[in-house]
């Protein structure tokens, strides 16, 4: 596995006034963004980026915003050029990038974002995941007709998924036709139906390996999905105010104030996604294939804040006791041990 980045996601379920009259803040979705990625930050030590959609902005005006940068200081850097749109916004989305063999560069940095004139067919991708088989979805892809710009897991994703999201918004034009609906109402039926889960079952089957997908779509779908073998975490929590889903759970617990028992883990093979409306679902996507959860990720890369794992580490130390002492002959004084 070559890369071990952070996710979070964040879902305002209140109008911005809420905030602003409860919290003294009208950025409050914005902060709370800021402040999971760097509880995440040592996720992210090449670069980092951000999006956002504006369900409400008007037509002709932006709706949905982007922000990458590179080096260690991305996220002060990106943070510091967001606008006031930004505040607007009730979904946030936030990535940061640690490549230990793959490509460097901004074109590598997500998230990645496919556009479109019809706010559904927007969509805003990142993760932190390895696809395994790139080889064989991309010969797929061809074997379709398409072309790829950019031989890369990253963006082969990006635009096979933004194929069937193109592909379940010509559905919902289908079935408005034969409902008889016209014009805007056809777009507003598209908007408000759009079925997520049909889309990453389209998708994310075609894949192998470990990884927590995450997007943001332009009529204000927000979902993430767990590979199913567990590789990679992915945790969440769901309050009247505020939705969130982050790499790892201490981000959440320290963020919004919580304990541990209050998150929930996403199960390998599901899906978390946020309707438009707020409403929130849990779908089976692939049928679990166990808990592999990756090594690098429980011994070394995550934080030691959360329970289980400093728990699972003290317990491997323990569990090397014996063997060390047998290896030594039990001669403490002499042995340097690291």
């Amino acid at each position: 596995m070559k890369h071990e980045c952070g996710v979070a996601l964040v879902r305002l379920l209140k109008p911005r006034s809420y905030y602003e009259h409860k919290y003294g803040s009208s950025s409050y979705g914005l902060n709370k963004l800021y402040l999971m990625m760097e509880k995440q930050h040592n996720r992210g030590q090449e670069g980092a980026g951000i999006a956002c959609v504006n369900m409400h902005a008007p037509d002709g005006e932006e709706y949905m915003f982007r922000e990458k940068a590179l080096g260690k200081d991305a996220i002060t850097e990106i943070f510091g050029n967001v606008t006031h749109e930004w505040s607007d916004a009730q979904l946030y989305m936030g990535h940061l990038r640690y490549s230990t063999t793959g490509k460097s560069g901004m074109q590598y940095v997500h998230p990645f974002l496919r556009r479109n004139n019809w706010r559904a067919k927007n969509l805003c991708l990142c993760g932190n995941f390895n696809m395994t088989n790139i080889d064989e979805v991309f010969a797929f892809m061809k074997r379709q007709g398409q072309s790829p710009r950019i031989y890369g897991d990253s963006y082969i994703t990006l635009e096979l998924m933004g194929h069937r999201l193109d592909r379940e918004a010509e559905r919902l034009y289908q079935e408005a036709l034969s409902q008889g609906l016209k014009d805007l109402d056809i777009t507003r039926h598209i908007d408000n139906n759009i079925h997520i889960p049909n889309v990453l079952r389209t998708t994310m089957t075609h894949y192998d390996g470990g990884y927590v997908m995450c997007g943001l779509t332009g009529s204000g779908e927000m979902f993430a999905m767990r590979d199913p073998w567990g590789i990679r975490p992915a945790y969440w929590y769901q309050d009247d105010e505020v939705i969130a889903l982050a790499s790892e759970r201490p981000v959440l617990q320290t963020t919004f104030n919580l304990t541990a028992d209050e998150i929930k883990e996403l199960q390998p093979g599901q899906s978390l996604t946020v309707r438009c409306t707020g409403h929130v679902r849990i779908d089976q996507i692939i049928p679990a294939k166990g808990n592999h959860a990756c090594s690098f990720e429980r011994i070394y890369f995550s934080r030691g804040s959360d329970s289980d794992i400093y728990q699972e580490r003290k317990r491997l130390g323990e569990q090397l006791t014996q063997p060390i002492l047998r290896a030594i002959s039990g001669d403490i004084a002499n042995t340097v041990f690291s």
